[in-house]
């Protein structure tokens, strides 16, 4: 698997009939979306990093017992310009390319002073965004592009900086039952501040959608986090929220702004310019979500990284909520091609996740002394100390270690859950396992077959369900077994056995993120 991570993979846009072993439920109906990597050269050039790979889109469709798979490559405005030139021009993350690379250092100059900012990718190849009742395949950058579920063809591109002053926006928003889109981004030196922006897309009125108005056209902020140091805002990459609050964490692992700009000029890539202060505290901001105002109490943590949150919910006056943590920015490298291709084993050198909960106390007990534990829940070994008067020092439960890439049944997001999904990803930077934890009991369930490389897992809830965990989960699965297919898993939500199995007759690439479109 290691030496095919980065292969180049083809795609399938005609729907083709999968092949079921075993028997999918008959209330399963709708199509589950995959988005990653899937294009790692074009001529003689190579990406130097997994995530920079071209954006190919997956779907499975389910029906009546029945599943139809297609694939599509998205058709950015940088895979145009990579094919027609038949070479990388356009710059990724952990990849810069050069145009033309005759030009010489004036032109690199040129180039460095026209863009302090600089003009990012449309390679929408990390996730799927919901905004009123279109789709959009994106990253991490000020453009998305539009997407039809169906078909997988591409359609509009769109840049966030027609709607809101952000440069960089997370591809893991949030959605409230009334068709809501809840998202953070960076706006970079705007009028010489930079900041963070929380803002909300409404779901599409009836008006609005016969007159085929975008969603983000409605966007309203809700409120804006100053950033800390002018040019170095923190990189994030998820965030939290429950009825009442969101949680934002400013983490020490920044963006140098400085450094990005001349990054090209330099001829060094944009990650080197993320820089890990571990002597620095976490700082978690923590909003009302109706007057769009931070509470007066300031929360730190260590020093510390985390991509992806968990979930949240609010309990006798705290605010808990739970993450997949790190001690440092190092599995990023691992994932640059060069280091895949010798080993996928986790090292000492290497950072593992851990998944952690954390508790804010929303009105700490002012007769408190300094040094004491202003969390009351009794639930948890969790703490937030009193340093001085309106500043707390939070520690985290460990709830297990080894689970990234979290999911759960969305009906309990920011709302108190018990059973969590995701990959376990103890010994290998790419998960053999996908797993549920028992976040009372800390029971761990698993599933894995020889040879089998699962992606991030679904949970989806039957209609009318008993329990937060009646439902099934789903995940794409790289077979590299000799003379298998690859195939899309079915597993029970309680007991993680296997429901059933739909071998695809095209090939799967290990994938990112998904999302579910339900019948």
């Amino acid at each position: 698997m290691a030496s095919n991570i980065c292969k180049n993979t083809e795609e399938s846009p005609e729907p083709l009939k999968a092949e079921v072993k075993g028997t999918i439920p008959s209330w399963l109906q709708g199509t589950l979306l995959r988005n990653g990597p899937g294009i790692f050269s074009v001529g003689d050039t190579s990406y130097e990093h997994f995530f920079d790979g071209m954006a190919i889109m997956h779907s499975f469709a389910f029906k009546d017992g029945e599943v139809t798979h297609r694939s599509r490559f998205l058709r950015s405005d940088t895979y145009k310009a990579n094919m027609n030139s038949n070479r990388i021009v356009v710059s990724e993350m952990g990849t810069m390319a050069y145009p033309d690379p005759s030009k010489n250092f004036i032109f690199k100059a040129i180039t460095f002073l026209n863009h302090t900012v600089p003009d990012f990718t449309d390679n929408g190849a990390s996730n799927f965004i919901k905004y009123g009742n279109d789709i959009y395949a994106t990253s991490e950058t000020n453009y998305i592009r539009k997407i039809d579920p169906v078909t997988l063809e591409t359609q509009d591109k769109v840049d966030y900086l027609k709607y809101l002053p952000v440069n960089l926006v997370t591809s893991h928003p949030h959605y409230d039952k009334e068709g809501n889109t809840y998202n953070i981004g960076t706006s970079v030196a705007e009028k010489g501040k930079t900041k963070y922006i929380l803002f909300k897309v409404p779901a599409v009125s009836q008006t609005d959608k016969q007159k085929n108005v975008p969603a983000l056209k409605n966007a309203e902020v809700i409120c804006t986090v100053p950033c800390r140091t002018l040019l170095t805002p923190s990189y994030y990459h998820s965030f939290g929220i429950t009825d009442n609050y969101i949680i934002f964490i400013e983490q020490p692992l920044k963006l140098d702004i400085l450094k990005m700009a001349t990054a090209y000029m330099r001829g060094v890539n944009w990650a080197s310019c993320l820089k890990f202060c571990p002597d620095e505290n976490t700082l978690i901001h923590l909003i009302d979500r109706k007057t769009g105002k931070e509470v007066e109490t300031k929360y730190y943590t260590g020093s510390l990284i985390i991509y992806h949150h968990v979930n949240a919910f609010e309990e006798d006056g705290h605010v808990v909520f739970d993450a997949i943590v790190y001690k440092d920015n190092s599995l990023y490298n691992m994932f640059y091609v060069n280091k895949l291709k010798e080993s996928l084993q986790l090292s000492d050198a290497y950072s593992t996740p851990s998944y952690r909960r954390f508790v804010l106390p929303i009105h700490p007990d002012k007769g408190v002394a300094v040094g004491g534990n202003m969390v009351k829940l009794k639930n948890t070994s969790a703490t937030a100390v009193k340093e001085k008067e309106g500043k707390l020092m939070c520690q985290a439960e460990v709830v297990c270690e080894g689970l990234e890439l979290p999911r759960l049944n969305y009906d309990f997001n920011g709302k108190k859950h018990r059973y969590v999904y995701g990959s376990f990803v103890e010994d290998s930077a790419l998960s053999k396992e996908v797993g549920k934890i028992d976040t009372e009991t800390k029971e761990k369930l698993r599933w894995s077959e020889e040879n089998c490389w699962p992606s991030e897992p679904v949970f989806i809830p039957r209609p009318n369900g008993e329990s937060e965990d009646d439902g099934v989960v789903l995940a794409s699965v790289v077979n590299s077994n000799p003379g298998q297919s690859s195939f899309l898993l079915v597993l029970d939500g309680k007991t993680l056995k296997e429901v059933a199995r739909a071998y695809v007759s095209t090939g799967l690439n290990k994938d990112l993120h998904g999302f579910f479109i339900p019948q």
